[in-house]
């Protein structure tokens, strides 16, 4: 997944940031850069969490255990299904 991701960024799917007015304090280990009202976010940072999240995931699903996916924007109604 990792490798995957950072070479996206130079097919362009990758999303790059949020708006500096839409700031929400836990974002800020995630950001790597502010760069013309927006914010950038820290590529390397997401790569390592999403590592730990499917490790996460792994274990979970190893153990036949649940996860409930929540989408809460319209955005992601289609990608929980």
């Amino acid at each position: 997944m990792s490798t995957e991701l950072m070479n996206g960024t130079s097919r362009g799917w990758v999303h790059f940031g949020h708006q500096t007015k839409r700031w929400n304090t836990k974002m800020k280990p995630f950001i790597f850069e502010k760069r013309n009202a927006i914010y950038i976010i820290n590529l390397g940072e997401t790569v390592k969490q999403l590592d730990d999240a499917t490790e996460f995931l792994s274990k979970v699903a190893a153990r036949n255990g649940k996860v409930l996916f929540v989408g809460c924007k319209k955005q992601a109604q289609e990608a929980i299904k």
